[in-house]
Protein backbone atom coordinates (compact mmCIF):
# COMPACT_ATOMS: atom_id res chain seq x y z
CA UNK A 1 0.00 0.00 0.00
CA UNK A 2 2.92 2.29 0.78
CA UNK A 3 4.30 2.08 -2.76
CA UNK A 4 0.87 2.92 -4.20
CA UNK A 5 0.53 6.02 -2.01
CA UNK A 6 4.06 7.11 -2.87
CA UNK A 7 3.38 6.49 -6.55
CA UNK A 8 0.14 8.48 -6.52
CA UNK A 9 1.88 11.41 -4.81
CA UNK A 10 4.63 11.34 -7.44
CA UNK A 11 2.03 11.17 -10.23
CA UNK A 12 0.34 14.31 -8.90
CA UNK A 13 3.67 16.12 -8.50
CA UNK A 14 4.84 15.07 -11.96
CA UNK A 15 1.58 16.14 -13.59
CA UNK A 16 1.73 19.51 -11.83
CA UNK A 17 5.33 20.02 -12.96
CA UNK A 18 4.50 19.23 -16.60
CA UNK A 19 1.53 21.61 -16.62
CA UNK A 20 3.50 24.39 -14.89
CA UNK A 21 6.44 24.05 -17.24
CA UNK A 22 4.23 23.68 -20.29
CA UNK A 23 2.12 26.72 -19.48
CA UNK A 24 5.22 28.81 -18.78
CA UNK A 25 6.88 27.72 -22.04
CA UNK A 26 3.71 28.43 -24.03
CA UNK A 27 3.48 31.88 -22.46
CA UNK A 28 7.06 32.65 -23.44
CA UNK A 29 6.25 31.58 -27.01
CA UNK A 30 3.32 34.08 -26.91
CA UNK A 31 0.66 31.41 -27.29
CA UNK A 32 -2.70 32.76 -26.09
CA UNK A 33 -4.06 31.85 -22.66
CA UNK A 34 -7.15 30.38 -24.32
CA UNK A 35 -5.10 27.92 -26.39
CA UNK A 36 -2.92 27.10 -23.37
CA UNK A 37 -5.97 26.27 -21.29
CA UNK A 38 -7.48 24.04 -23.96
CA UNK A 39 -4.29 22.17 -24.86
CA UNK A 40 -1.38 22.30 -22.42
CA UNK A 41 -3.51 22.35 -19.25
CA UNK A 42 -6.17 19.97 -20.59
CA UNK A 43 -3.59 17.40 -21.68
CA UNK A 44 -1.33 18.00 -18.71
CA UNK A 45 -3.93 17.35 -16.03
CA UNK A 46 -4.52 13.90 -17.58
CA UNK A 47 -0.83 12.91 -17.41
CA UNK A 48 -1.11 11.00 -14.07
CA UNK A 49 -3.75 8.67 -15.56
CA UNK A 50 -1.73 8.45 -18.79
CA UNK A 51 1.49 7.50 -16.97
CA UNK A 52 -0.22 4.82 -14.90
CA UNK A 53 -1.99 3.40 -17.96
CA UNK A 54 1.14 3.36 -20.15
CA UNK A 55 3.12 1.54 -17.46
CA UNK A 56 0.26 -0.94 -17.12
CA UNK A 57 0.19 -1.43 -20.91
CA UNK A 58 3.94 -2.04 -21.16
CA UNK A 59 3.69 -4.61 -18.33
CA UNK A 60 0.57 -6.33 -19.78
CA UNK A 61 -1.67 -5.30 -16.87
CA UNK A 62 -4.41 -4.32 -19.30
CA UNK A 63 -7.28 -4.87 -16.86
CA UNK A 64 -5.79 -2.15 -14.68
CA UNK A 65 -5.97 0.31 -17.60
CA UNK A 66 -9.75 0.07 -17.98
CA UNK A 67 -10.21 0.19 -14.21
CA UNK A 68 -8.12 3.35 -14.06
CA UNK A 69 -9.91 5.13 -16.92
CA UNK A 70 -13.49 4.12 -16.12
CA UNK A 71 -12.94 4.56 -12.38
CA UNK A 72 -11.35 7.96 -12.91
CA UNK A 73 -14.33 9.19 -14.95
CA UNK A 74 -16.74 7.96 -12.28
CA UNK A 75 -14.59 9.50 -9.52
CA UNK A 76 -14.44 12.82 -11.37
CA UNK A 77 -18.23 13.13 -11.35
CA UNK A 78 -19.17 11.32 -8.13
CA UNK A 79 -16.27 12.44 -5.95
CA UNK A 80 -14.96 15.69 -7.46
CA UNK A 81 -18.19 17.31 -8.67
CA UNK A 82 -20.13 15.77 -5.77
CA UNK A 83 -17.81 17.17 -3.10
CA UNK A 84 -17.40 20.51 -4.93
CA UNK A 85 -21.20 20.97 -5.20
CA UNK A 86 -21.56 20.32 -1.48
CA UNK A 87 -19.37 23.39 -0.82
CA UNK A 88 -21.34 25.61 -3.20
CA UNK A 89 -23.80 25.16 -6.08
CA UNK A 90 -21.81 24.76 -9.31
CA UNK A 91 -22.72 26.93 -12.29
CA UNK A 92 -22.81 25.20 -15.68
CA UNK A 93 -22.39 27.27 -18.82
CA UNK A 94 -24.75 26.79 -21.73
CA UNK A 95 -22.01 25.50 -24.02
CA UNK A 96 -20.96 22.92 -21.43
CA UNK A 97 -24.47 21.46 -21.34
CA UNK A 98 -25.19 21.76 -25.06
CA UNK A 99 -21.83 20.56 -26.43
CA UNK A 100 -19.21 19.25 -24.02
CA UNK A 101 -21.37 16.98 -21.84
CA UNK A 102 -23.04 15.32 -24.90
CA UNK A 103 -19.54 14.77 -26.37
CA UNK A 104 -18.45 13.18 -23.06
CA UNK A 105 -21.44 10.84 -23.14
CA UNK A 106 -20.88 10.15 -26.84
CA UNK A 107 -17.25 9.06 -26.44
CA UNK A 108 -18.31 6.87 -23.50
CA UNK A 109 -20.87 5.13 -25.71
CA UNK A 110 -18.20 4.77 -28.41
CA UNK A 111 -15.98 2.83 -25.98
CA UNK A 112 -18.89 0.57 -25.04
CA UNK A 113 -19.50 -0.17 -28.73
CA UNK A 114 -15.79 -0.90 -29.29
CA UNK A 115 -15.80 -3.32 -26.35
CA UNK A 116 -18.57 -5.64 -27.53
CA UNK A 117 -16.15 -7.78 -29.56
CA UNK A 118 -14.16 -8.48 -26.39
CA UNK A 119 -11.21 -6.19 -27.13
CA UNK A 120 -10.34 -2.54 -27.62
CA UNK A 121 -7.92 -3.21 -30.46
CA UNK A 122 -4.97 -1.23 -31.74
CA UNK A 123 -7.16 -0.07 -34.63
CA UNK A 124 -9.71 1.17 -32.08
CA UNK A 125 -6.87 3.02 -30.36
CA UNK A 126 -5.92 4.79 -33.58
CA UNK A 127 -9.57 5.76 -34.08
CA UNK A 128 -9.70 7.24 -30.57
CA UNK A 129 -6.48 9.21 -31.16
CA UNK A 130 -7.89 10.56 -34.45
CA UNK A 131 -11.04 11.57 -32.55
CA UNK A 132 -8.83 13.28 -29.96
CA UNK A 133 -7.13 15.38 -32.64
CA UNK A 134 -10.50 16.29 -34.14
CA UNK A 135 -11.96 17.13 -30.73
CA UNK A 136 -9.02 19.39 -29.83
CA UNK A 137 -9.28 21.26 -33.14
CA UNK A 138 -13.06 21.59 -32.74
CA UNK A 139 -12.67 22.87 -29.19
CA UNK A 140 -10.16 25.55 -30.15
CA UNK A 141 -12.28 26.66 -33.11
CA UNK A 142 -15.46 26.77 -31.02
CA UNK A 143 -13.95 28.79 -28.18
CA UNK A 144 -12.25 31.19 -30.60
CA UNK A 145 -15.61 31.81 -32.25
CA UNK A 146 -17.30 32.30 -28.89
CA UNK A 147 -14.56 34.69 -27.83
CA UNK A 148 -15.11 36.85 -30.89
CA UNK A 149 -18.89 36.84 -30.45
CA UNK A 150 -18.74 37.76 -26.77
CA UNK A 151 -15.72 40.09 -27.16
CA UNK A 152 -14.00 38.48 -24.18
CA UNK A 153 -10.29 38.69 -23.57
CA UNK A 154 -9.88 35.27 -21.99
CA UNK A 155 -12.24 32.32 -21.80
CA UNK A 156 -12.98 30.70 -18.47
CA UNK A 157 -11.37 27.47 -19.62
CA UNK A 158 -8.12 29.28 -20.26
CA UNK A 159 -8.06 30.89 -16.83
CA UNK A 160 -7.33 27.48 -15.37
CA UNK A 161 -3.79 27.79 -16.69
CA UNK A 162 -3.26 30.92 -14.63
CA UNK A 163 -3.66 28.91 -11.42
CA UNK A 164 -0.41 27.13 -12.13
CA UNK A 165 1.55 30.26 -13.05
CA UNK A 166 0.20 32.32 -10.19
CA UNK A 167 1.87 30.10 -7.60
CA UNK A 168 5.40 29.86 -9.01
CA UNK A 169 7.13 32.28 -11.36
CA UNK A 170 9.24 30.44 -13.94
CA UNK A 171 11.60 32.98 -15.49
CA UNK A 172 13.64 31.29 -18.24
CA UNK A 173 13.32 28.75 -21.07
CA UNK A 174 15.74 26.29 -19.38
CA UNK A 175 13.63 26.42 -16.22
CA UNK A 176 10.45 25.68 -18.18
CA UNK A 177 12.00 22.84 -20.15
CA UNK A 178 13.75 21.48 -17.06
CA UNK A 179 10.45 21.42 -15.18
CA UNK A 180 8.78 19.48 -18.00
CA UNK A 181 11.64 16.95 -18.16
CA UNK A 182 11.62 16.56 -14.37
CA UNK A 183 7.83 16.06 -14.49
CA UNK A 184 8.17 13.28 -17.07
CA UNK A 185 10.80 11.49 -14.95
CA UNK A 186 8.71 11.80 -11.79
CA UNK A 187 5.63 10.56 -13.69
CA UNK A 188 7.54 7.50 -14.89
CA UNK A 189 8.71 6.64 -11.36
CA UNK A 190 5.27 7.33 -9.89
CA UNK A 191 3.54 5.25 -12.55
CA UNK A 192 5.90 2.33 -11.94
CA UNK A 193 5.32 2.40 -8.16
CA UNK A 194 1.56 2.79 -8.56
CA UNK A 195 1.10 -0.06 -11.04
CA UNK A 196 3.38 -2.51 -9.23
CA UNK A 197 1.82 -1.66 -5.89
CA UNK A 198 -1.73 -1.97 -7.22
CA UNK A 199 -0.98 -5.38 -8.75
CA UNK A 200 0.51 -6.58 -5.45
CA UNK A 201 -2.56 -5.40 -3.52
CA UNK A 202 -4.86 -7.16 -5.97
CA UNK A 203 -2.93 -10.42 -5.58
CA UNK A 204 -2.76 -10.13 -1.78
CA UNK A 205 -6.48 -9.37 -1.30
CA UNK A 206 -7.66 -11.68 -4.06
CA UNK A 207 -9.32 -8.82 -5.94
CA UNK A 208 -9.24 -8.24 -9.68
CA UNK A 209 -6.94 -5.61 -11.16
CA UNK A 210 -10.09 -3.95 -12.53
CA UNK A 211 -11.41 -3.36 -9.00
CA UNK A 212 -8.04 -2.13 -7.70
CA UNK A 213 -7.80 0.19 -10.71
CA UNK A 214 -11.20 1.68 -9.89
CA UNK A 215 -10.92 1.85 -6.10
CA UNK A 216 -7.30 2.93 -5.58
CA UNK A 217 -5.55 4.08 -8.77
CA UNK A 218 -8.49 5.98 -10.27
CA UNK A 219 -9.32 7.86 -7.08
CA UNK A 220 -5.67 8.76 -6.55
CA UNK A 221 -5.18 10.06 -10.07
CA UNK A 222 -8.40 12.10 -9.79
CA UNK A 223 -6.95 14.19 -6.95
CA UNK A 224 -5.51 16.86 -9.32
CA UNK A 225 -9.02 17.48 -10.68
CA UNK A 226 -10.40 17.74 -7.15
CA UNK A 227 -7.69 20.25 -6.17
CA UNK A 228 -8.26 22.29 -9.36
CA UNK A 229 -12.01 22.37 -8.73
CA UNK A 230 -11.58 23.49 -5.12
CA UNK A 231 -9.22 26.27 -6.30
CA UNK A 232 -11.82 27.30 -8.89
CA UNK A 233 -14.51 27.46 -6.19
CA UNK A 234 -12.25 29.57 -3.98
CA UNK A 235 -11.77 31.97 -6.91
CA UNK A 236 -15.55 31.94 -7.57
CA UNK A 237 -14.98 30.40 -11.02
CA UNK A 238 -17.24 27.39 -10.42
CA UNK A 239 -17.89 26.71 -14.11
CA UNK A 240 -14.18 26.04 -14.57
CA UNK A 241 -14.53 23.17 -12.09
CA UNK A 242 -17.31 21.53 -14.10
CA UNK A 243 -15.60 22.26 -17.41
CA UNK A 244 -12.35 20.79 -16.07
CA UNK A 245 -14.10 17.53 -15.15
CA UNK A 246 -16.00 17.19 -18.42
CA UNK A 247 -12.84 17.89 -20.41
CA UNK A 248 -10.79 15.52 -18.28
CA UNK A 249 -13.31 12.69 -18.80
CA UNK A 250 -13.20 13.20 -22.57
CA UNK A 251 -9.40 13.22 -22.59
CA UNK A 252 -9.26 10.13 -20.35
CA UNK A 253 -11.05 8.14 -23.04
CA UNK A 254 -9.67 9.68 -26.22
CA UNK A 255 -6.09 10.29 -25.05
CA UNK A 256 -5.33 7.70 -22.39
CA UNK A 257 -7.38 4.79 -23.68
CA UNK A 258 -6.49 5.71 -27.26
CA UNK A 259 -2.73 5.75 -26.69
CA UNK A 260 -2.75 2.70 -24.40
CA UNK A 261 -4.83 0.54 -26.75
CA UNK A 262 -2.80 1.70 -29.77
CA UNK A 263 0.29 0.32 -28.04
CA UNK A 264 -1.29 -3.01 -27.09
CA UNK A 265 -4.83 -4.25 -27.65
CA UNK A 266 -6.80 -4.24 -24.40
CA UNK A 267 -8.95 -7.32 -23.64
CA UNK A 268 -12.34 -6.43 -22.18
CA UNK A 269 -13.58 -8.65 -19.36
CA UNK A 270 -17.38 -8.99 -18.92
CA UNK A 271 -17.28 -7.30 -15.50
CA UNK A 272 -16.26 -3.99 -17.04
CA UNK A 273 -19.61 -3.44 -18.78
CA UNK A 274 -21.49 -2.76 -15.54
CA UNK A 275 -18.84 -0.13 -14.75
CA UNK A 276 -19.31 1.37 -18.23
CA UNK A 277 -23.03 1.80 -17.59
CA UNK A 278 -22.44 3.34 -14.17
CA UNK A 279 -19.96 5.78 -15.75
CA UNK A 280 -22.58 6.81 -18.30
CA UNK A 281 -25.27 7.08 -15.60
CA UNK A 282 -23.12 9.51 -13.59
CA UNK A 283 -22.52 11.53 -16.77
CA UNK A 284 -26.25 11.69 -17.52
CA UNK A 285 -26.87 13.30 -14.13
CA UNK A 286 -24.96 16.35 -15.39
CA UNK A 287 -27.00 16.49 -18.59
CA UNK A 288 -30.56 15.76 -17.48
CA UNK A 289 -32.40 18.40 -15.50
CA UNK A 290 -29.54 20.68 -14.44
CA UNK A 291 -29.26 23.27 -17.18
CA UNK A 292 -27.80 26.15 -15.19
CA UNK A 293 -26.27 24.82 -11.99
CA UNK A 294 -25.73 21.72 -9.85
CA UNK A 295 -27.38 22.27 -6.45
CA UNK A 296 -25.96 21.07 -3.13
CA UNK A 297 -28.54 18.30 -2.80
CA UNK A 298 -27.35 16.81 -6.09
CA UNK A 299 -23.77 17.05 -4.86
CA UNK A 300 -24.73 15.09 -1.76
CA UNK A 301 -26.55 12.54 -3.93
CA UNK A 302 -23.55 12.12 -6.25
CA UNK A 303 -21.16 11.67 -3.33
CA UNK A 304 -23.42 9.10 -1.64
CA UNK A 305 -23.92 7.21 -4.92
CA UNK A 306 -20.14 7.16 -5.40
CA UNK A 307 -19.55 5.70 -1.93
CA UNK A 308 -22.25 3.05 -2.52
CA UNK A 309 -20.62 2.19 -5.87
CA UNK A 310 -17.22 1.72 -4.23
CA UNK A 311 -18.73 -0.40 -1.46
CA UNK A 312 -20.44 -2.63 -4.03
CA UNK A 313 -17.08 -3.36 -5.66
CA UNK A 314 -15.52 -4.49 -2.40
CA UNK A 315 -18.37 -6.67 -1.13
Amino acid sequence: MGSVLAGLILLCIGGYAIVSGGVSLAKKLRISSMIIGLTVVAYGTSTPELAASLLAAFNSHTELILGNIVGSNISNVGMVIGISAIFTPLLISKITVSRWIPIMIGVSLLVVAMSYDGEISQVDGVILIAALIGFTAYTIKTVKKQKIQQNETIENEALEGEYFLSRYKIETYPQSIGLIVAGVIVLFIGGHLTVDGAVNIAETLGLSQLVIGVVIVAIGTSLPELITSIIAIAKKQTDIGVGNIVGSNIYNILLILGVSSAIVGIPVVPDVFSNYYIMIAFSLVLFIGFRKYIPRVVGVGLAIAFVVYLASLLV
